[in-house]
């Protein structure tokens, strides 16, 4: 289903009841982690409730900056959060800031500014002057550009990963093995003359395209294993571990920040296209969650990316291709993942910290299930695996 007939089936007034043997492929209100505004607003929550609980997750260093949950770039609504925005960017006038309507995909209606006065002018030329029109259908987010992107034969690139969940409460979610990364046509340029060349700046296909240099064998795409050799061999075996561990982490902790608000419908089940960028000190940030990631093809390798990606997903959704069942437990078998892997399973995890904890309290060794935590030297557990 589309998001919009999605949309329909579960709406109050028309929607309808689905029968125990039919599954979909979107949960009722993705949008809380596939819209800009609501993915951004839902991490916010989540870093403030860790806070509260006093978790060593939400750990800041002396500026007040998290040290483990700052993956998200600084972001502002607007027209809602003008005024704060206006506040910080009158702290670091020289930064670059990218504006994009919530509810947009494919690169449309994305800008990148670093004056006021250009913010002053979007405002007046869509008709919202005073700011004041907060139901307006023309949502943005404006976000803190990042204009030190890791760049690779001079080009700007970023991670389509792609993200299966069966079920929220509890999370049990899949990485696929098989994402890529996008390239710019355009070697990357910092110089604010080339603010407004999209084939600098944005990496989608659909912008990336109609780019005289558009190569259509590759697509400007290169696995991401082939990412993984590449820095291994120009950063090291181990910084490159450590970046794709960052990865996962911030993929399961945007999925735990949205799964309290989230509907589980057991008829449900979601494929989402998570976009990251990597930061030239390797760094990923989540840019954004898309609830219908492109499974159109661009080249001949994509096609036979995405057919698999749909064969895989269905496996796991509905096992042995039986008439779908939505009572049964959503734990497949291993044998039937295909490319995927399991990312995260509360359950598990949460059996294994029972078990752990009893353990650790009878005096026996950790073994192998601790980790180091990132500086300090002591070894603290891994919270998510």
């Amino acid at each position: 289903m589309s998001v919009q007939t999605i949309r329909n089936v579960f709406s109050v007034e028309t929607g309808y009841r689905l029968s125990d043997d039919q599954i979909v492929n979107h949960f009722p209100n993705h949008y809380e982690l596939t819209r800009k505004d609501l993915m951004v607003k839902n991490i916010k929550r989540y870093r403030k409730e860790l806070e509260k609980e006093g978790s060593p997750l939400a750990e800041k260093d002396e500026n007040g900056k998290y040290l483990y949950l700052d993956f998200v770039p600084v972001t502002y609504m607007l027209p809602a959060d003008y005024n704060l925005f206006v506040e910080e960017f009158r702290k670091s006038p020289s930064s670059t800031w990218i504006m994009k309507p919530c509810g947009k995909a494919q690169g449309k209606g994305i800008f990148l500014i670093n004056k006021l006065s250009q913010i002053k002018k979007w405002s007046r030329d869509s008709k919202t002057s005073s700011f004041v029109s907060q139901s307006n259908k023309e949502a943005y987010v404006i976000s803190l550009y990042i204009n030190n992107p890791l760049l690779i034969g001079g080009r700007k690139f970023d991670l389509r990963l792609y993200v299966l969940v069966s079920t929220y409460r509890p999370l049990r979610c899949y990485m696929y093995k098989l994402g890529f990364c996008r390239f710019c046509t355009v070697k990357y340029t910092p110089s604010t003359s080339e603010l407004d060349n999209m084939f600098v700046h944005l990496t989608n296909v659909a912008i990336q395209k109609h780019g005289e240099d558009y190569n259509h064998i590759h697509g400007g795409k290169w696995t991401v294993n082939n990412l993984r050799l590449y820095l291994e061999s120009t950063r090291g075996k181990e910084v490159t571990s450590k970046l794709f561990d960052e990865i996962h982490w911030i993929i399961v902790q945007s999925l735990k920040a949205v799964a309290p608000v989230m509907n589980n419908d057991k008829h449900c089940f979601e494929c989402y296209g998570y976009d990251i960028i990597i930061d030239d000190k390797l760094k990923p940030w989540l840019i954004e969650v898309n609830a219908s990631p492109s499974l159109t093809s661009s080249t001949a390798n994509d096609r036979i990316l995405k057919y698999n990606l749909i064969n895989d997903t269905l496996n796991i959704a509905v096992p042995n291709g039986e008439i779908p069942d939505c009572k049964w437990n959503k734990s497949p078998p291993k044998e039937v993942l295909g490319n995927y892997e399991i990312l995260y399973d509360e359950e598990l995890a949460q059996g294994d910290g029972a078990d752990r904890e009893l353990r650790s309290r009878s005096g026996q060794s950790l073994g192998s299930r601790g980790i180091r935590s990132r500086d300090s030297g002591r070894t603290v557990l891994t919270t998510w695996k």
